[in-house]
């Protein structure tokens, strides 16, 4: 497709933004670029030297937004309110629209210092760009709607972090996402009781992303919206047994696609417990908490609109959550077995008897999806799967396991590989198990029938 340039965000305001400027860089070295999603958005055909100079050296690309802009946003961090962030170490770089008409933006990470870096340095590790592409990667093979990374460039400097081994190499990385209004977004102008700018940017939301005009019920449309695809991203990282870490609210997208990966991990077991990050002490963002942290985050979303909405509205909008994730969760946790669905009520019970067998047994959640894909558990998945097993035999497979992927073992992200694959890079500047990995997460995702990624 051609190159469709767009400056939707300039319609806001400068009060949503500050223009900033790209850091200078030592070196610009492309260590990745997803010609896959440069395809989508017509960029594929660029040169690896003007992709660097976009991506590395940040010069704008004809038509779309003339200068970075650093956006505004507040939010809870851990339940705590934080009036004080921002994009500190990013920019919102270009907007442009996709091979499906939708509004994308390019938003940076580890670009260099903003109005709210406060004590930072704006800078990203490279581990942490490289962990940022084995999660993306992995989570929209697993039809998780994800923020994609669409470049990572090493930058030649020397970083000191008190989490990893320093000094560490440096990285800027460009992400590519439907969006980056965020919670947070809407946060900041209640906490400023900004009435006016909270319509407007209420009626750009549902106009850019949903495709629908604003009236007297716009916000209450909004906060609908918002909760169905919020729960709908909580029900897949469920299925997906991911993990993400640190779901404040202004990480949580109004566009329902998640982004901004930093301690993720995926769970090897099915237990609730298990969390991501190590400052995460009192679990408030494990594995099994994050159906739960998504929904307060968008009750903080109903508190902001409640300056320009009526309670009643905003509540009723509320209310669905609950049925959304269940729905979701069920439909996710279908689609990864790989049997067609038959009816809400027997879907439900199979989802339920597959999470309860998962978690009992404690039966590695990779290699169970990969044996019992197309509804057939093998001989040694013993008696405590009988009920699961039962209930399989009423369905049909969704796709056949004619693949060659199925002929070797599954393909997984767990902390151990990841820690190998950023080895060999720190090590001996060997990137290619991360290219193969990417290649291995791709080809899984051709086994498993594609996405449904709107």
């Amino acid at each position: 497709m051609d190159f469709t340039p767009q400056q939707a965000i300039l319609e806001l305001g400068d009060s949503f933004y500050d223009p900033v400027a790209a850091a200078r860089f030592p070196q610009t070295i492309l260590r990745f670029r997803n010609d896959r999603a440069a395809a989508q958005v017509g960029l594929e055909g660029l040169s690896d030297e003007q992709w660097i100079a976009h991506f590395g050296r940040f010069e704008p690309l004809k038509g779309s937004l003339p200068t970075p802009l650093a956006l505004r946003y507040h939010g809870h961090q851990f339940r705590v309110y934080n009036p004080e962030i921002g994009d500190g170490r990013g920019f919102l770089f270009a907007q442009m629209r996709d091979d499906k008409g939708r509004l994308i933006d390019l938003g940076t990470k580890g670009s260099g210092q903003t109005p709210y870096s406060r004590f930072g340095d704006g800078r990203l590790t490279l581990k942490g760009g490289v962990r940022e592409i084995l999660a993306t990667e992995m989570l929209e093979a697993l039809n998780v709607e994800t923020s994609r990374t669409f470049s990572l460039i090493e930058t030649g400097e020397e970083l000191y972090r008190g989490d990893e081994p320093s000094p560490t190499r440096s990285s800027v990385l460009v992400r590519m996402s439907h969006g980056h209004i965020r919670i947070g977004t809407f946060q900041r102008l209640a906490h400023f009781q900004e009435t006016e700018a909270m319509e407007r940017l209420v009626a750009y939301v549902l106009r850019q992303f949903y495709g629908e005009e604003p009236g007297e019920d716009a916000p209450a449309r909004l906060l609908a919206h918002v909760a169905e695809r919020t729960a709908t991203m909580a029900a897949r990282f469920m299925a997906a047994g991911f993990v993400h870490g640190v779901l404040n609210s202004d990480n949580i997208n109004v566009t329902g696609e998640s982004f901004d990966y930093g301690p993720w991990r995926f769970a090897p077991f099915w237990e609730s417990g298990f969390t991501a990050a190590y400052f995460d002490h009192a679990g408030l963002y494990a594995f099994g908490r994050q159906p739960e942290a998504i929904y307060w985050d968008v009750m903080q979303l109903a508190i902001a609109l409640r300056q320009i909405a009526a309670e009643e509205p905003l509540i009723a909008a509320m209310e669905g959550f609950a049925d959304v994730y269940q729905r979701e969760v069920t439909a996710a946790l279908l689609w990864r077995l790989g049997v067609a669905p038959r009816s809400a009520e027997a879907d439900r019970v199979l989802a339920g008897v597959l999470e309860k067998a998962l978690a009992e047994t404690l039966t590695p959640i990779d290699q169970f999806f990969f044996d019992a894909f197309g509804g057939t558990l093998p001989e040694e998945y013993g008696e405590a799967f009988d009920d699961l097993r039962g209930q399989l035999a009423f369905y049909q497979p969704r796709k056949a396991r004619d693949h060659g992927y199925w002929s070797g073992a599954p393909c997984s992200m767990l902390i151990d590989e990841v820690e190998t694959i950023w080895a060999s890079i720190a090590e001996s500047d060997d990137w290619e198990p991360l290219h193969a990995k990417v290649a291995a997460i791709r080809r899984m995702a051709e086994a498993l029938g594609g996405s449904d990624k709107a």
